[in-house]
Order: C-alpha cells, then structure tokens, then sequence
C-alpha cells in the first residue's frame, strides 16, 4: 500500500463518518421532533374528550335538577330539595370549566356563553317554582311550568350541547388521525435510524477488516523480505505503521462518534416503549365512545387493553417494530465493541484484593508530602469506603489525580485538597476535590482525550495522564468525571464497584 493510497483511504473513511454522524444526527432530531408531535397529538385527543365528557356531565345535573324540582312539585318531599340543590352546586363550575376547555375555538366559545345564559335562566326558573311550591303556592308554580318557557330552555341548551358535541366529534376525528400519523412516523424515523445504524457498523466492519488485512500483507511481504534490502523494509514498515495508525484512528472515531447517538435512538426507543401502553390505552377507549357496541374494558393476559381487530394489528406491529429496533441497538452495540477489540494489545492481569483506601491514599500522600509542603497544600482525607480492586490501578489514579491538584493550584493560595467518599447501591464513589485554578466547561472532555491539555500549559506533562486514568477506571468496572470552572477548583468524581471481579479479555485467533 503506497502513502498516496493510505491517504485515499483514511479521507474516504472519514468523509464515510461524517456522513454517518449527520445522518445519524439527523435521525436524532427527526425521532425527538416526532416523538414530541405524538405526545402533542395524544394530548389534544385527550382533551377533545374531556370537552365531551364535560357536556355530558353538565347535562346530566341539568337534569337532574329539572327531575328533583318536579318531583318536589309533585311530592312536598324534602329530599328532592336536597337533590336539586347538590345538582345546582355543579352546574356552573362545570359549565365555566367547560367554557375554560374550549376557549381556543371561537364557535365553541360562542356556544357555551349562549348555554351559560339559559343555564342561569333554567336555574332562575328552578327556584322560583321551588319556593312557591314551598311555600304552598303550587297553582302559581304550575303555571309557571304550564307557560313552557323552561321546556322552551331546556330544549335550546339540549341542541346548543348537540351542536358543541358534533363540534368535538369533528376535532376527534382529525385530532385521532394526527396523532396516529405522529405515532407511526416517529415509529418509522427510528426504525430507519437503527437500519442506517447497522449498516453503517456494517461499512465500518468492512473498512476495518481491509484495514487489518493491508497491515497483514504488509508483514507477510517484510518478512518475506530480504534484512539487506533496506529499502524496502522502510518501505514496508512505513506501510505497517501507517495501517496500524489508521486502525487506531477509525476505532477511535467510530467508538465515540458512533456510540453518542447509538444511545440516543436507545433513549428515544425506550420512551416510545413506555408510552405504548398509554397510547393503545387510548386507542381503546375512543374505539368504546365510538363503537355502537361497547367493547369490554378489561385487560389482556398481559395486561394490555383490549383492542378491536385493526387496533391490535397496528399494537402488534408496533411492538415487533420496537422489538426490530431494539435487538438492532443491541447488535450495533456489539459491533461497536468488536472494532474496539481489534485494537488491543496486551495488558497486565488486573488481581482484585481487599484494599483499605484510606491507608492506601495516606500512603500516597505521605510521598508527596514534600510537594505539598512546597506548594503550600494541605490534603485531607475524609472517611473513604473498602472496595475489592486491584491495588496498582488504584495507586495509579489516586496518585494522579492528587499530583495534579497539587501541580494546578492557584499561585498565592494555600491549597485545601479533600479526598472523601461514599457507598451507595454497590459502588463506592470517590471525590478529589481543589481549590486550584479549575478547568474551562468546554475543556471538560478535551482533558480526557490521549496527548491532549487544557489551559495555560505552564506545566510539564505529555498529556497522558487523565486519559491513562479514565481508561483503569474503565477497566475496573467504573465511570469517571469532572465537575469544574476556571478559578473555582475542580472536583474529579470516580464511581468503582465496591467488589470487583476480574475477567480475562478474550483471545483472538
């Protein structure tokens, strides 16, 4: 493989990448945007309904209140007084609820002003019958209801409610038709996101194996090779390095700018799971307001709503389309790892022992007591947890996250370095915190890329270090960040499995 070659081919795997992130960033988008339109859609179906429900409810104490005043009328009995006064109660609240529902449609709220007229009205005619009845004046009463006005009422709210009802069905239609759209695009975004996903991996696999066997061809003809021919072996081991770089490189990109949005469309998947339930639920219940035959409103042997034949279709294909989706992130995931393993080389075997962090970190502190005296620096160590790790790796990080809040403390203040920790769920979490010089927020994640430093480089240091320690702290089982601003101090938290247990890598053919 000539240089000119290699260079061919690293621009178009780099140019294949960027193209993958945006597509990828552009399939992120697309899923949050339909998602939020769904739960939008939902929404406003929901509210159709409870506009109905609110007519519906309204009515009934209408008449309920036009029943206990006939019945009093009829009767003399105080009980029907009781009833028409807890039925008056609700009346208005409903309908000034109602009128607050509905207050984005000018027809509606035209409507409901008219009802909440003749309501006061039909309400006006109530008591007044109901105190002459009580008070034995039943032929005036009579005559009242004989002069049909309130019948008169009574039917002008009755259409102006069938009228707002029709209103509503009409909203209901649309509003269920958007938010079925809404659910199946989203749908459909994020199963072709997870399609791109794997053939993406599947482009970068194959990129990578060429890759691979460049770099094997290239041995076999160096060892085939003659040692005098100097040349050539440049020339040859040239190509190996270069190979082994671009290795090197096209992992390192594919397993951050990949997994990034890997874990997006996990996320966006899952909360489309969980509103499945919600949404079918829903589905169900407008089938039963809309069916002439009301469906049974029990749940499944899984606990799902019951669905007429066209709504459990749509549930089954969305389930198996979420499934598809899943075991897709789940095989891109994979993937990811099996580039990332054809980078590594051979490491030392960690060993898991009980270890006293406490007495370890002393330790650590004692040989740096004289750079701390220098500097000014007083280190504390607060109570720390006992883990099950390996020793060395521990000794590794703690060493130098403590060196470097020593080396970045602020000139002309004393420095106040803690060492503290806690145990929670199974891990155990570490801080080392400073009242050093601090560190930019963009910088945050530049620090723990490999040979790259933040801030004023006033300090020796090949930019190892932090890099090296995120990769132990990896190893071990664990997660490491920083919380920091420049001239507040900084605060590198590491969370460690409290007993940890080696595994071996798994050996290559």
């Amino acid at each position: 493989m000539t240089v000119e070659r290699a260079r061919e081919r690293a621009l178009v795997q780099i140019a294949l990448l960027t193209v993958a992130f945006a597509v990828l960033v552009a399939v992120s988008i697309a899923s949050v945007y339909w998602l939020a339109k769904a739960r939008e859609d939902s929404a406003w179906v929901a509210h159709t309904l409870e506009v109905e429900n609110q007519i519906s409810l309204a009515q009934l104490q209408m008449r309920r209140a036009e029943s206990a005043e006939r019945g009093f009328l009829l009767t003399r009995q105080p009980e029907f007084t009781t009833d028409y006064e807890e039925a008056a109660a609700q009346i208005m609240p409903l309908l000034t609820l109602l009128r607050s529902l509905v207050q984005d449609n000018a027809s509606q709220s035209a409507a409901i002003a008219e009802i909440i007229a003749l309501t006061e009205s039909r309400l006006d005619q109530f008591r007044r019958v109901m105190t002459l009845a009580s008070q034995s004046k039943q032929d005036e009463a009579n005559a009242i209801i004989r002069g049909g006005a309130g019948r008169e009422t009574m039917n002008k709210i009755r259409d102006l409610a069938a009228e707002m009802r029709q209103e509503e069905h009409r909203l209901f239609l649309l509003r269920t038709a958007a938010a079925d759209r809404s659910q199946s695009l989203a749908s459909i975004v994020t199963t072709t996101g997870s399609g791109l996903v794997l053939v993406l991996a599947g482009v970068s696999i194959f990129l990578v194996r060429r890759s691979a066997r460049a770099r094997d061809d290239a041995e076999a003809q160096l060892r085939d090779n003659n040692v005098n021919l100097e040349t050539t072996v440049d020339e040859r081991t040239a190509d190996l390095r270069e190979a082994n770089e671009e290795i090197q490189r096209f992992a390192y990109i594919v397993s951050h700018d990949l997994r990034s949005p890997l874990v997006n469309i996990m996320g966006f998947t899952s909360e489309l799971e969980e509103l499945r339930t919600d949404i079918f639920r829903r589905i169900a219940t407008l089938s039963r307001a809309a069916s002439p035959q009301a469906l049974d409103a029990s749940l499944d042997d899984q606990g799902q709503p019951l669905l007429d034949e066209a709504d459990r279709q749509l549930s089954q294909d969305f389930t198996e389309a979420l499934a598809f989706i899943k075991s897709s992130i789940a095989k891109m995931d994979r993937l990811i790892s099996a580039i990332l393993n054809l980078t590594r080389e051979g490491r030392r075997e960690f060993q898991p022992v009980p270890i006293d962090t406490r007495e370890l970190i002393e330790n650590i502190v004692s040989t740096m007591a004289h750079q701390a005296a220098e500097a000014a620096a007083e280190i504390r160590i607060e109570p720390l947890p006992e883990i099950v790790s390996d020793r060395l790796a521990l000794e590794q990080i703690f060493s130098n996250l403590i060196d470097n809040a020593l080396k970045y403390l602020k000139p002309g203040v004393p420095g106040d370095i803690t060492v503290r920790g806690r145990q929670r769920l199974g891990f155990a979490i570490f801080e080392i915190a400073d009242n050093g010089r601090g560190i930019d927020p963009k910088d945050h994640q530049r620090i723990f890329d490999l040979f790259r430093r933040a801030g004023t480089q006033d300090k020796p240091g090949q930019g190892i270090g932090l890099a090296h320690v995120r990769a132990l702290v990896r190893r071990l089982g664990g997660t490491m960040s920083v919380a920091s601003e420049l001239g507040k101090g900084s605060t590198f938290t590491i969370t460690l499995p409290t007993k940890w247990t080696a595994t071996k890598p798994e050996t290559r053919a």
